[in-house]
């Protein structure tokens, strides 16, 4: 199921994707170096998601906070696309870093 979420307040999410029991979230941004904004906390908080995925013009990937990755855009055209989300972590599993 693919979906769009925003709140009363103004927070949004571009798009909220469910899949295999799994919530996922992107966010596309025209910014050469998108941070992490209140609305995408507000997002995995409220939404509890399990990863988002920040989408961008720039060139390389990158991890913005926990949970969070920023992304080349271009990535959606490539092969490895389907792989924009890292595998769930098993329960109980501490993540790398």
């Amino acid at each position: 199921m693919v979906d769009f979420w925003a709140t009363y307040q103004g927070a949004e999410l571009d798009l909220l994707l469910f899949k295999n029991g799994r919530r996922l979230g992107i966010e596309v941004k025209r910014m050469d170096a998108p941070g992490l904004t209140p609305s995408m906390r507000i997002a995995l908080e409220d939404l509890n998601l399990e990863q988002l995925v920040v989408l961008y013009p720039g060139p390389k990937a990158y991890p913005l906070a926990e949970c969070v990755r920023v992304v080349p855009i271009t990535r959606l055209a490539e092969s490895d696309a389907r792989d924009l989300f890292s595998r769930p972590r098993k329960v109980g599993a501490k993540a790398a870093g």
